[in-house]
Formats: C-alpha cells, sequence, structure tokens
C-alpha cells in the first residue's frame, strides 16, 4: 500500500463527499479509490467512514485522522513549494465559504482576477453564515465577520472590517418620521435579521456617551438572508441596521437614507478563519492574500457619507 497515496485519496473522498466525485476528480477507477480506502482502515485497525447509499460522513476515528492527513499533506505541499519548478504554484481545489453579500458585493466582481493569476486553482465557493466545521465539511477556509472567537484549531487573520448603519427608505421615513434618540425606536418598526447561529434575530447595538446599548427592536417580518434583509429596507418594511458594504451605494443614491448616524458602533472585523497548519498551503495562502488585497481596496468606499436624513 502506497499510504501516502492512501491519503491523498482518503483526503479527496472526504472533501468531495463521494466516492465516485472523488475518483474523477483524482482520474483513477472507482474501485482503485475504494480500496485505498479499505486498505487503510485495515491498516489502522478502524472504520473511518460511516456509508449508506447516499450519504457518507467521518466517523470520529475519521475525524481525527483526516485532520492530520490534511496537516500532514499541507506540510508536504508547502515544503515543496520551496523548491524551484511547478511544486510552489498554487493549484488543485480549494473550497472557499462566505457570506452572500460579501460573495455577490465584494468578491465576484474581482474572481476573474484571482483565476487569472492562478488557472491552476480549482475553486468552490458556497455561500452561508452558519458556523461550519471546516476540517469535517472540506472547507479550506471560510471569511466571517465579527471578533472571531478564540479556537485552538483555527487561524483568524484579519482583512478588513466594516460600519454598522441603521438606515430605510425614504418613503418608510415619510409615513413613520425619523427616529432621532434611541428612545425613539420604540415607535418604530424594523425588518428582523434570523442569525442561523443563534436562532434568534439579531439585537442592535449602539455606543451612547461612550456606553454600549443594546436594543430589541420590535419587528414587523424578520428575514434570515441579507440581500432579502435589504430588499425589504428598500420596499419600505422597516428600519435595517446592515453592513456599510451591503448598503452604500444604495445610500449613494438615496435609496436609504441614514438615521441616527451619531450613535456609533465599533467597526465590524472581516477575518478569514482557516486550520491552524504550522505550513499554510500556498493555494489557501495565495486566496487568503488576494481577498485580503481586494477587501483592502474596496474599504474605503465603504464609509461614504450616507445621505443621512434630516
Amino acid at each position: 500500500m502506497d499510504r501516502l497515496q492512501s491519503m491523498q485519496i482518503f483526503a479527496r473522498v472526504v472533501e468531495m463527499h463521494s466516492f465516485t466525485r472523488a475518483a474523477d476528480s483524482l482520474v483513477l477507477p472507482k474501485s482503485r479509490v475504494t480500496r485505498a480506502v479499505k486498505d487503510l482502515e485495515k491498516f489502522l485497525g478502524a472504520r473511518l467512514l460511516q456509508r449508506t447509499t447516499r450519504h457518507i460522513s467521518l466517523t470520529p476515528e475519521g475525524t481525527l485522522y483526516y485532520d492530520h492527513c490534511r496537516r500532514l499533506l499541507a506540510e508536504i505541499e508547502a515544503v515543496e513549494s520551496s523548491f524551484p519548478g511547478s511544486a510552489g504554484r498554487p493549484r488543485g481545489r480549494l473550497r472557499v465559504d462566505m457570506t452572500l453579500s460579501l460573495a455577490r458585493l465584494v468578491v465576484l466582481p474581482s474572481i476573474r482576477d484571482f483565476q487569472s493569476r492562478y488557472p491552476d486553482v480549482e475553486l468552490t465557493l458556497t455561500v452561508s453564515d452558519r458556523t461550519v466545521e471546516l476540517v469535517q465539511e472540506g472547507i479550506d477556509c471560510v471569511i466571517r465577520a465579527g471578533t472571531p472567537e478564540d479556537s485552538a484549531t483555527l487561524v483568524a487573520r484579519r482583512i478588513g472590517a466594516f460600519d454598522w448603519v441603521s438606515c430605510a427608505s425614504p418613503e418608510y421615513l415619510e409615513r413613520h418620521g425619523t427616529p432621532k434618540t434611541l428612545e425613539d425606536l420604540a415607535r418604530h418598526k424594523a425588518v428582523g435579521y434570523l442569525s442561523s447561529r443563534t436562532a434568534r434575530s439579531l439585537e442592535w447595538h449602539f455606543v451612547e456617551n461612550g456606553e454600549d446599548r443594546c436594543i430589541a427592536m420590535r419587528e414587523s417580518l424578520v428575514v434570515n438572508d441579507t440581500d432579502a434583509y435589504v430588499a425589504c429596507g428598500l420596499e419600505g418594511l422597516g428600519l435595517i441596521r446592515a453592513g456599510s458594504y451591503m448598503v452604500q451605494q444604495h445610500l449613494r443614491s438615496g435609496q436609504l437614507r441614514r438615521v441616527l448616524a451619531d450613535y456609533a458602533a465599533p467597526a465590524a472585523p472581516l477575518s478569514v478563519l482557516y486550520p491552524q497548519n504550522r505550513h499554510l498551503s500556498p493555494t489557501v495562502r495565495a486566496f487568503v492574500d488576494w481577498v485580503g488585497g481586494v477587501v483592502g481596496k474596496a474599504e474605503a468606499g465603504w464609509r461614504v457619507d450616507a445621505h443621512p436624513a434630516r
């Protein structure tokens, strides 16, 4: 048994969630892929995968072994990258997860540049704002807003930040008036955003006289998608509080107007999170550096004067 190749095959099966797709991506017969995993299980004396007719999942032993496989394979790739030749070029599969709004408004408009720089990288981009298990789900890195939780297994690299903006459509403000103070919010309706992490609507946080204020808004409608959330604000269904990069184009056009601009909140960081390995894969490093540059260039436009309502 070629143990290194078997580890590579096993890792690909986990990342593709399929023996067939793994075989196709590796240009190997499916029987060879199946045999490699069985040989590993026999050698280790442990079942690595749970198999059903429609689904495969990692066992606890498989999760542990996959984590070590990823680290070892990444270290080999990093060592090879230190030598001249093709080994050090970013290449192969790269799976990245981020929120839909960040993908649509910031990353995808520039993705052709990444593809032209790294033509050997096969990029899979998924969109969500839930908590993901990177190793279990075969995801190389995620981009998330907010202060990352301390983790012994993940590295968080800050790539930028955005401001929270409270705003509403001109039509809404004509009907309901413009809130001037945080106390005025009790007389207004808001669109709620349902957090996938807590299954509850997000509260609104402000800073008043140097102190944090947390307000639970009266909600007329609750959604769980950032694009739908901004669309509700544009339709005049209530006040919204969104990241500046989500609404800056609508603030500039006058479709939304900023309110409560004097009640700011600390900027929300944007970070890339990836598994903690001694040697970062050249492919992951290339994407992290690239997306950091894209976000850095875009940040200036997120802090435009946002047509505050009067």
